[in-house]
C-alpha cells in the first residue's frame, strides 16, 4: 500500500509538472483541453490515493465491530458448554441438544462440611471410643441452568447464528474427546470462518486479514472458541475484544 501511495504521488507531481509544461510549449488552441484532461488526472490519482488509506481504515473499523459481536456469540457458546460439562460430564455438539439442556437442565448447590463420626473399627480393637473426621456433602437445592448463565435473556436460543456478516450463516460446532494419559477428556470447538464474517469487504484486505499473526489481532482464518486438537476453552481473539477464557 505504501508503494502504491508512493507512485500515486510521483504521479500526480509529474502531471502538475506536465501542466506547467504545456502552459509553455502546447499551441494555444490545445491548451485548454490538455490542461483539462490533466487535472481530471490528477483529481483520480488524488481519489486514488486517498482511498488507498481510508479503504483499510474503515475495513478495520468495520472488521472489529463484527468480531466484537461474534465474540459475544462464541462467548455464550462456551458459557452453555461449560455448563453441559459440569452437569454432564462431557461437551456437546448438536445446537438443538444444548439449547434443551439449558432449558431444563439445573446445578446442583451443595455444601462441604467437616463432621466427626466413630470409628468402628479402632473402637472395637482398642475397646474404647475412637473418632475419625469425615467431609459430609449436603444437597442445598437446584438452580436452573438458564437462570445462571442468561437469567432472563433467551439469546441462548438463536446462539447457533452467526449474528454479523453474511446472511443465514450458522457456526460450526464440534465436540468428542482427546486421549491423555490413557484418560478420554472431553473436548468441544465453535467457529466461523474470517469469509462469512467480511463476505462484503475488499478481497485484498479479507486476504490479508485471514493471514493475520500478531499478538493484537485474530491470528488465523476463523475466529473459534475450544479446540477438537488439545485440552482448551479459551477463544482465539486478543484481550482487546474481552476476555477469551
Amino acid at each position: 500500500m505504501l508503494t502504491f501511495i508512493l507512485i500515486a504521488v510521483a504521479v500526480i507531481l509529474v502531471t502538475i509538472g506536465l501542466v506547467k509544461l504545456i502552459d509553455k510549449v502546447i499551441p494555444q488552441k490545445l491548451k485548454p483541453v490538455l490542461t483539462i484532461a490533466l487535472w481530471i488526472l490528477i483529481g483520480y490519482l488524488g481519489y486514488l490515493t486517498y482511498m488507498s488509506v481510508y479503504e483499510p481504515i474503515k475495513f478495520n473499523k468495520l472488521k472489529n465491530k463484527r468480531y466484537v459481536q461474534v465474540i459475544e456469540s462464541l462467548k455464550d457458546i462456551r458459557d452453555s458448554q461449560l455448563a453441559h460439562r459440569q452437569v454432564t460430564g462431557k461437551f456437546e455438539g448438536d445446537f438443538n441438544k444444548l439449547i434443551k439442556f439449558i432449558d431444563t437442565a439445573e446445578y446442583t448447590i451443595t455444601q462441604r462440611r467437616d463432621s466427626t463420626v466413630l470409628d468402628e473399627e479402632k473402637t472395637k480393637l482398642y475397646g474404647v471410643d475412637s473418632y475419625k473426621e469425615i467431609v459430609v456433602i449436603d444437597t442445598l437445592g437446584f438452580v436452573p441452568v438458564k437462570d445462571s448463565l442468561f437469567k432472563s435473556s433467551n439469546r441462548y436460543k438463536t446462539m447457533m447464528n452467526v449474528p454479523v456478516g453474511k446472511e443465514g450463516e450458522k457456526f460450526k460446532m464440534e465436540s468428542g474427546y482427546i486421549e491423555q494419559n490413557n484418560i478420554n477428556i472431553p473436548v468441544f470447538k465453535a467457529s466461523v470462518k474470517k469469509d462469512v464474517l467480511l463476505y462484503d469487504q475488499n478481497k485484498d484486505l479479507v486476504v490479508q486479514e485471514k493471514q493475520v499473526i500478531s499478538v493484537d489481532g485474530v491470528n488465523g482464518d476463523e475466529l473459534r472458541v475450544g479446540s477438537m486438537d488439545e485440552v482448551n476453552t479459551t477463544g482465539n481473539w486478543p484481550k482487546t475484544y474481552g476476555a477469551n477464557e
